[in-house]
């Protein structure tokens, strides 16, 4: 896995295109974001209390963005934790590799929208934080 921190992990303003009629935010691989985008994938309905993550990857990319409402979301490399809150349909967050990410504080409504870089591959995931820890070590 690499050595990445969650100093690695950054916000990204998006392009807002406003009109009367609404706004527009577009979102476009290798221009936005710092990967090619193969999967994308929304959390909604999540219960009030209920967290979601849990995991870290040791190959995909991900760039997380609150589409509606909003959320908290917990970066970790083993080492060092910060959380970020998304509320912001044009603000996403970017997470490289070998980070261990949680996600708290849904608002009522919240919608979190996910690119990522590669397809689902249960491979990639490591699910126990103990083994996540040896792993970034």
């Amino acid at each position: 896995m690499n050595n990445t921190t969650v100093y690695d992990c950054c916000i990204i303003k998006l392009t807002k295109i406003h009109d009367r009629a609404g706004n527009i935010t577009v979102v476009e691989e290798n221009v936005d974001l710092p990967f090619p985008v193969k999967r994308v994938y929304y959390l909604y309905d999540v219960p009030s209390g209920a967290d979601r993550g849990g995991h870290a990857h040791k190959e995909l990319h991900h760039f997380m963005v609150a589409a509606s409402g909003a959320f908290d979301v917990i970066v970790d490399d083993g080492r060092n934790k910060k959380i970020v809150e998304l509320n912001r349909p044009d603000y996403g967050l970017y997470i490289p590799p070998g980070i261990w990410v949680e996600l708290i504080n849904f608002s009522a409504g919240a919608i979190s929208l996910n690119l990522v870089s590669d397809y689902f591959s249960e491979e990639d995931y490591i699910r126990e934080y103990d083994e996540f820890l040896k792993s970034s070590m």
